[in-house]
């Protein structure tokens, strides 16, 4: 396994495909719906997660409030972080890797897109061998 990854979007079919990409590189992914959901579960299980991919627009916290809390956290300081969002605006982009983020990707994506990021991100994966 190449670790824990916690998928946090507004959408659950975003969130599925997103885990269903982390999980054939040889993740494990949970999974929250916005900002408060994935504080709350990384305050349970943070210690294992070791990638997060949070989208920017949602309810209640959006991905850019959530990255600066997170990033506030010492324990947390080094988990990357790859935004996944339609914020195709360079301020946008500025303002998440300013907060925190350690990387950015557009929506629409493509598993080649989210392995590109892990690559530059250094973050092992394993590809589960088909059967």
């Amino acid at each position: 396994m190449a670790g824990k990854a916690l998928v946090m979007d507004d959408s659950r079919a975003i969130r599925g495909v997103l885990s269903k990409i982390l999980n054939s590189l040889g993740f494990d992914t949970v999974q929250a719906s916005n900002g408060v959901e994935a504080l709350a579960l990384m305050a349970r299980e943070g210690a294992d997660v070791g990638l997060i991919l949070a989208d920017w627009n949602m309810p209640e916290m959006n991905g850019l409030d959530f990255v600066k809390n997170l990033r506030a956290q010492p324990q947390f300081a080094a988990v990357p972080i790859i935004m996944v969002t339609t914020e195709t605006n360079i301020d946008h982009m500025i303002e998440a890797l300013t907060a925190g983020a350690n990387e950015y990707i557009m929506k629409p994506f493509t598993s080649a897109m989210v392995e590109e990021k892990l690559r530059i991100l250094q973050i092992a994966t394993q590809p589960v061998a088909a059967h």
